[in-house]
């Protein structure tokens, strides 16, 4: 008897014992471990036009008849039109690119260096839809600006992006929220919402024929919705803008108030942004990157402007100053964030990548989440059809890459995500409200991640090259893993 009650103590102690482990590793294994969230949001290349060979992914390989191309009337071209370079007033035939390409996706690398750069392509509300062709993906040249450079692509992989995400995860099935530009895809960031005007002037405004087929662009839909590049009423704005044009201040809910009124830090760091708000703004500053400007609580003269709409400056002081907010959107300054036209590809993958050092050399390395992607397609073919979601969106495919010491190593997650995504993974962390029908719905970004798993007490610099991904969307094994963390 003595013997079985001992034995019986023993049991129990070793069962409270295994008990009390799997609470710790469900306490700890948890998005909750997750303290800051960094969102860097580059400008304008599909996932094909950067990653379309990147090991693992849903690439040009698998483009299939989306390669394709036929013009608006549904004929195919035989040969792509030679490149325009939109740079040039007029545009004219860039002489660098072949005028009798084959129809294929081709790599920019062979005529244009990414230092350097090439002519911007119309991606506007309106094109991009009739460019998906409900789902077919082969008007991109038809409705395009710049002809065939929409089929045009680097291969970044090692670049230094590309090298992040080779060390962390690739998420190869994201699409930009909402059809068209840079305005509507920044404000599905914040809000997953549309702007409203109105009363916006008839002459900005979009003409539509019986069938809902543009017959004049404009940069608002007939009904009163913003699509395509405006600015707010509010300060900066380009001076020379009419007044008639300004968008009113918005009232709809967005992040940043969900934020604010659980009591949780937030910020939008901005490029060159004291200088646009005193008057003296780069000449690459895009006013309509702005989008927490264009709402009441950010407004002129609001306590919410002073305090959450800042300079990019003031995000890499937070790093050693111990005052980075828990949620943080990073929007590079237009040198720096990567937009075809009047930007270099290579510049801005570099600056993202200091950024990423910076976070990984600062106290905030152990519990952050930084999420890479881009507000739109820039107007490139990608081969993945969008899914259908209303009538704003979803766009193209994008690139986002996933940096934390708790992000799958390695990995490429093929699970269908849309920039409202980033929303629901804060809604997710913090316990906040959707947004909206389209981030409620949204997958949360979290199969990208492994809580389980022990963070590393170093990570390796974002500017240091890293072996080569593994091809297939599985996690690698321990000898992956160490020398991940030894690649310095």
């Amino acid at each position: 008897m003595r013997q079985m009650r001992i034995a019986l103590a023993v049991l129990f102690t070793v069962a409270s014992g295994i008990a009390g482990l799997q609470s710790l590793v469900a306490a700890q294994g948890s998005i909750n471990q997750i303290n800051h969230v960094i969102v860097v949001y580059q400008e304008n290349w599909s996932f094909d036009s950067l990653y379309g060979y990147f090991p693992g992914a849903n690439g040009i390989a698998n483009a299939g008849s989306t390669i394709k191309q036929v013009d608006k009337n549904g004929m195919p071209y035989t040969t792509l039109p030679q490149p325009i370079d939109t740079n040039q007033k007029p545009p004219v035939p860039d002489p660098r690119f072949p005028a009798n390409l084959p129809i294929a996706p081709f790599n920019t690398a062979q005529y244009v260096q990414p230092t350097d750069k090439t002519g911007d392509l119309v991606h506007r509300y309106y094109q991009e839809q009739y460019q998906i062709n409900g789902g077919k993906m082969d008007k991109f040249v038809a409705w395009s600006d710049a002809a065939g450079l929409v089929m045009s692509y680097y291969d970044a992989t090692n670049m230094p992006e590309g090298k992040l995400a080779q060390q962390y995860t690739m998420a190869d099935n994201f699409f930009h929220a909402a059809f068209g530009g840079s305005l509507l895809n920044h404000f599905w960031l914040v809000c997953a919402c549309t702007p409203q005007f109105p009363n916006a002037p008839d002459a900005i405004k979009a003409q539509l024929d019986a069938n809902g087929v543009m017959t004049k662009d404009g940069t608002v839909t007939p009904d009163g919705y913003v699509i395509n590049t405006s600015f707010t009423v509010n300060n900066p704005h380009p001076k020379n803008a009419d007044p008639a044009t300004l968008v009113p201040n918005q009232t709809m809910p967005n992040i940043g108030d969900r934020l604010s009124d659980k009591g949780i830090s937030w910020a939008w760091y901005a490029g060159g942004w004291n200088n646009a708000v005193a008057g003296n703004p780069d000449p690459l500053f895009q006013f309509h990157h702005q989008p927490f400007a264009f709402f009441a609580n950010d407004a002129d003269g609001t306590p919410g402007k002073a305090q959450h709409l800042k300079d990019e400056l003031d995000f890499r002081q937070s790093l050693t100053t111990g005052n980075l907010p828990a949620v943080s959107f990073v929007k590079p300054l237009g040198p720096d964030n990567e937009h075809p036209g009047y930007a270099s590809l290579l510049q801005g993958q570099q600056h993202v990548a200091d950024l990423v050092s910076a976070v990984q050399n600062s106290p905030y390395a152990k519990d952050t989440a930084i999420i890479i992607t881009y507000d739109e397609h820039g107007g490139r073919w990608d081969h993945v059809a969008p899914p259908t979601a209303d009538r704003w969106g979803p766009g193209s495919r994008v690139p986002t890459i996933i940096v934390s010491p708790f992000a799958k190593r390695g990995y490429v997650d093929h699970t269908q995500y849309d920039t409202t995504s980033i929303l629901k993974f804060i809604e997710t962390r913090w316990g906040l409200a959707p947004l909206g029908t389209r981030d409620a719905a949204a997958n949360d970004l979290t199969n990208a991640f492994d809580f389980s798993q022990v963070a590393a007490p170093t990570v390796p610099n974002a500017s240091a090259p890293g072996p080569s991904a593994p091809s297939t969307g599985a996690l690698p094994g321990p000898a992956f893993y160490i020398r991940r963390l030894g690649d310095g």
